[in-house]
C-alpha cells in the first residue's frame, strides 16, 4: 500500500510539473491560435534565473525567504522574455501560422543554444532549499518535499487561472476572445493587449515550472525546457486546446501512467503508454478530453 501512495503522489508531482507547463500553452493557443514552440525557453529562463539569483542576488538563497526571491527573480525574468517574444516576434505574425511555426521553433533551438553557450551543456546542481530533500510520511509512504512542493504550487497557480478568468475584467476579455475572437474585435476591445497579458502569464507558469522543476531534480540544464515541453503539448492535446481545466485533468492522467507504468513496467515504457494515449484520445475524441466539438 506504501508504495502504491508513493507512486500516486509522485505522479502528481510530475503531473503538477506537466500542468505548470501546459497551462501557457493552453492559454497562448486558446485566445491567440499561436503553438508556441518556444515555451520551452520560458522554462529554461526561469530555471536558469533562479538558480544565478541564488548565488548572486543580495539577499536571495537556497533556503528561507532567499529561495522565495531567488524563485521571484526567475520568474520575473522567464515573464519578461515572454513579453519580449510576443511583442517582437509573435505580433507581426498573428495571421501567417507557418510564420510562427517556424520562428518559434527557431528561437527554441537557439534559447537552447545560448543557455548552452552561456552556461556550459552541463547540468548543474541546482540550490534547492535543504527541507525539499527530505520526505514526509503520508499514509506509510515516504514521499519527496520536492514533489509535494509542486502539487501545492500548481493547485495555486491552477486556483489564480480561473479566479482572473472568472472575475477579472481582462479575464472576461480573454475568455470571450477564446470563444470569438473578431466578435470581441468588433466591439472595440483591443485583444492585442490580451495576447501580451496571456503570453505573459504563460511565460510566468513556465519559469515557475523551471525554478520549481530545479527543486523537484535536483539539477538545472539547458535541454530540459524542451523535454519537458514535449509532454505539455500532449498534455494540452489530450485535455483539449485551450482548456486549462482539460489540462489540469489531462497532467494528472499523463503523471501517473509515467510513473505506475515505470516502476511496474520497463523504464521508458511508460513515455510509449503515454504516446499511446494521446493516439487513442486523438483518434476517439480528438477535440480532448475538456474540448468543445468542432462546428461547421
Amino acid at each position: 500500500m506504501g508504495t502504491v501512495i508513493l507512486l500516486a503522489l509522485t505522479g502528481l508531482g510530475l503531473a503538477a510539473l506537466y500542468f505548470l507547463v501546459a497551462s501557457g500553452l493552453s492559454l497562448v493557443f486558446g485566445l491567440a491560435d499561436v503553438l508556441n514552440f518556444a515555451h520551452g525557453l520560458f522554462l529554461g529562463v526561469g530555471a536558469y534565473g533562479t538558480w544565478w539569483a541564488a548565488g548572486n542576488v543580495p539577499g536571495a538563497g537556497p533556503d528561507g525567504f532567499g529561495f522565495v526571491l531567488a524563485v521571484a527573480f526567475g520568474v520575473a525574468a522567464g515573464t519578461l522574455v515572454a513579453i519580449l517574444v510576443e511583442l517582437v516576434l509573435i505580433r507581426p505574425l498573428y495571421s501567417r501560422t507557418i510564420e510562427q511555426v517556424l520562428v518559434t521553433v527557431g528561437l527554441s533551438l537557439a534559447g537552447v543554444a545560448l543557455l548552452q553557450a552561456t552556461w556550459g551543456a552541463d547540468a548543474r546542481p541546482f540550490p534547492r532549499p535543504d527541507w525539499t530533500r527530505q520526505v514526509t510520511g503520508i499514509l506509510g509512504a515516504q514521499v519527496p518535499n520536492g514533489g509535494l512542493l509542486l502539487i501545492i504550487a500548481a493547485v495555486l497557480v491552477l486556483g489564480a487561472i480561473l479566479a482572473f478568468l472568472r472575475w477579472t475584467r481582462y479575464g472576461l476579455v480573454i475568455r470571450a476572445g477564446v470563444e470569438n475572437r473578431e466578435m470581441v474585435t468588433a466591439l472595440g476591445i483591443d485583444v492585442r493587449k490580451a495576447f501580451t497579458l496571456v503570453f505573459a502569464i504563460g511565460g510566468a507558469a513556465a519559469a515557475l515550472a523551471g525554478a520549481l522543476g530545479g527543486v523537484y531534480f535536483g539539477t538545472v540544464s539547458p535541454g530540459q525546457g524542451s523535454s519537458l515541453l514535449i509532454f505539455a503539448f500532449i498534455v494540452v492535446v489530450i485535455g483539449g486546446m485551450g482548456s486549462v481545466v482539460g489540462s489540469a485533468y489531462a497532467a494528472v492522467v499523463v503523471g501517473l501512467v509515467q510513473q505506475f507504468v515505470n516502476y511496474y513496467g520497463t523504464s521508458g515504457l511508460g513515455d510509449i503508454c503515454v504516446v499511446g494515449l494521446l493516439a487513442v484520445v486523438l483518434l476517439l475524441r480528438p477535440q480532448g478530453i475538456a474540448g468543445k466539438v468542432a462546428t461547421a
